[in-house]
C-alpha cells in the first residue's frame, strides 16, 4: 500500500469510527467525553483528506499542507482530551486547548523554514506527543485495569514511540540509519499511524463497551441512591457469618432501622429533596460504623446494618451512637432543613437462625421502637434457655 492510499484509508477509517460512534449512542445521551471523542475523529478525516489529495495533487501544498496537519493536530488532541476526560480529569481543556495551539503555530513556523525535512520532524514529534497524552490518560487507571486496558496503553505508547523516532531520525540521520532508510521510515510510521486509528478508536469503543458491563454488574449489588449494598448483595453479606454462628464463638448482630415518618418529606418536599435526605443520612450512619461493618438498603427507608462478632451489647450501643448521629445531623435541601429520626431493632444471630426467623426477630424489635414512640433502639428478646 503507497502512502496515498494509505491517506485515503485513515481518513475513510476515521469516518467510519465517527459514524459507528453516533449508531452506537443514536439511543442514549451522549456524554461530554463521547462528543469530544467523535469531533476528534471527524477532524482527523478532514485532515487525513486534506493531505490525501495533496497527494494526489487536487489541493495545492499551500494550503492542504499546513491546514491539514493543523486540522490533525487538533484532533489527536481532542482525542486525548476524550480520553483525559472519562478518566476523570474535566479541567483537560484548560491545557489542551494551548498546547494544541502551540502545536499549530510551532508546525507553521517549522513549514516556513523548511517544507520538507523540518515539516517532517515536527510534525512526526508533535503527533508523537499528543498520542502518548492519549497513552497517559489511560495508564492513570492500570492499577485496576483489564487486559485490553493494559494493551492499549503499551501498544499506543509503542506506536507513538515509532511515529516520534521518524522525527528523530529525520533530524539526525536524514539518510536513515542503516537498514532502515528513509522511505521505510516512512512507511513504518504511516503504518503506525494507522493502527493508531484503529486502537484508539476501536479500542475506545471496546472500553465503553467494558465499562459499562463493569457498571451493570455493579448496580446489580448496589443501591443506586445510597451507593450501598442491595437486598441481594445484603443477604449474600450475610450468609456466611450465619454459618459461623453454629460454631462455637464470639456472636454477630443484626440491626435493622427505619428512618422516622420519612413519608412526610416526600409529601411535602417532594421526592428530589426525599432522595437527598435518605442520600445524606444513609452517609452519616456510615461515617459511625467500622470497616468490617455492613450496612445495606432493603426495600424503601428500611435498611440492615450486619456487625460481625459483635454481641447484643455492643450493638446496642452501635445502633444508639448512629441514632444520635442521624437526629444531630439535619439535612440541607434547596428548599429546606430538613432533621431525622430513626428506630432501630438488635437482634444477634443464633446458631438455628434462618433468614426468615433473624429477620423476623429484628423486625418486631424495629416494630416495637416504632410503638414505643420512635427514635429509639430496642433489643429483641434474648433466647430462652434450653431446657435442663
Amino acid at each position: 500500500m503507497d502512502i496515498t492510499t494509505m491517506l485515503f484509508a485513515l481518513a475513510l477509517g476515521n469516518l467510519s469510527l465517527a459514524a459507528a460512534l453516533f449508531f452506537y449512542e443514536y439511543e442514549r445521551g451522549k456524554s461530554l467525553s463521547w462528543s469530544t471523542w467523535a469531533i476528534a475523529k471527524q477532524c482527523q478525516a478532514v485532515a487525513w483528506l486534506l493531505l490525501y489529495f495533496n497527494g494526489s495533487g487536487v489541493v495545492p501544498d499551500a494550503v492542504s499542507i499546513p491546514v491539514g496537519y493543523g486540522v490533525l493536530f487538533v484532533g489527536v488532541g481532542l482525542e486525548a482530551g476524550a480520553l483525559w476526560e472519562s478518566a476523570g480529569r474535566l479541567a483537560w481543556r484548560r491545557i489542551a486547548y494551548p498546547v494544541m495551539g502551540l502545536s499549530v503555530a510551532l508546525f507553521l513556523a517549522c513549514y516556513a523554514i523548511d517544507e520538507a525535512g523540518m515539516r517532517v520532524v515536527a510534525g512526526a514529534l508533535i503527533l508523537g506527543v499528543l498520542y502518548l497524552a492519549g497513552a497517559a490518560a489511560l495508564a492513570r487507571g492500570w492499577r485496576g485495569g483489564s487486559m485490553l486496558h493494559r494493551f492499549l496503553i503499551i501498544s499506543i505508547t509503542l506506536l507513538a514511540l515509532l511515529v516520534a523516532a521518524r522525527g528523530i531520525l529525520v533530524l539526525t540521520m536524514p539518510e536513515g540509519w542503516g537498514w532502515l532508510s528513509k522511505g521505510l521510515l516512512q512507511v513504518l510510521a504511516s503504518a503506525a499511524l494507522y493502527l493508531l486509528m484503529l486502537l484508539n478508536g476501536f479500542g475506545y469503543l471496546l472500553l465503553a463497551r467494558e465499562h459499562q458491563r463493569v457498571e451493570l454488574d455493579r448496580l446489580a449489588l448496589v443501591d443506586p441512591l445510597t451507593d450501598l449494598p442491595n437486598r441481594r448483595s445484603f443477604f449474600a453479606a450475610l450468609a456466611p457469618w450465619m454459618a459461623l454462628a453454629r460454631r462455637p464463638g464470639q456472636p454477630s448482630s443484626l440491626v435493622m432501622l427505619d428512618f422516622d415518618q420519612f413519608k412526610r418529606v416526600n409529601d411535602s418536599y417532594g421526592h428530589p429533596a426525599g432522595d437527598t435526605v435518605l442520600r445524606c443520612v444513609a452517609e452519616v450512619c456510615k461515617r459511625q460504623l467500622r470497616d468490617s461493618d455492613q450496612l445495606g438498603r432493603l426495600v424503601g427507608v428500611e435498611f440492615a446494618l450486619l456487625l460481625p462478632r459483635t454481641g447484643i451489647d455492643e450493638a446496642m450501643l452501635v445502633a444508639e451512637r448512629i441514632r444520635a448521629a442521624v437526629e444531630a445531623s439535619p439535612v440541607k435541601t434547596e428548599r429546606a432543613m430538613i432533621s431525622m429520626t430513626a428506630s432501630f431493632g438488635v437482634t444477634v444471630i443464633r446458631p438455628d437462625d434462618s433468614t426468615v426467623s433473624l429477620f423476623k426477630r429484628a423486625d418486631e424489635a424495629l416494630r416495637a421502637a416504632k410503638e414505643g414512640g420512635r427514635n429509639k433502639v430496642v433489643a429483641a428478646p434474648a433466647a430462652a434457655a434450653p431446657p435442663v
